[in-house]
């Protein structure tokens, strides 16, 4: 298994922006960000295919997330723009061996997760 450790939560204001960080212990075929508000399902808003830099996106995020890697393919990032309340849960790194996907229910097929990192977004 490969171990996910994430950083770089915090709370900031609407409107702000936040850039969270994951280290992974071993490079994984697919890597994704996927978040939990309380009370609510995990939702998978980002994905990235280590091989060739594909990027995925949930429609809610689409043009205020960016998700990325560094050139040993074992740490990845999540820019996050122009938050919202909306934005506020627990986000989790996780990695997955054959398909990284963002649709609903998608967070399933992930193998390895972090701990997560909260996020908090003040109104």
């Amino acid at each position: 298994a490969v171990q996910l450790v994430e950083s770089g939560g915090g709370e900031v204001q609407a409107g702000g922006s936040l850039r969270l960080s994951c280290a992974a212990s071993a490079s994984s075929y697919c890597m994704g960000w996927i978040r939990q508000a309380p009370g609510k399902e995990r939702e998978a808003v980002a994905s990235i295919y280590t091989g060739d830099g594909t990027t995925h996106y949930t429609d809610s995020v689409k043009g205020r997330f960016t998700i990325s890697q560094d050139n040993a393919k074992t740490t990845l990032y999540l820019q996050m723009n122009s938050l919202g309340p909306e934005d506020s849960a627990r986000y989790y790194c996780a990695a997955a061996t054959s398909w990284c996907p963002v649709h609903k229910g998608a967070d399933r097929y992930y193998r390895d997760w972090g701990q997560g990192t909260q996020v908090t977004v003040s109104s």
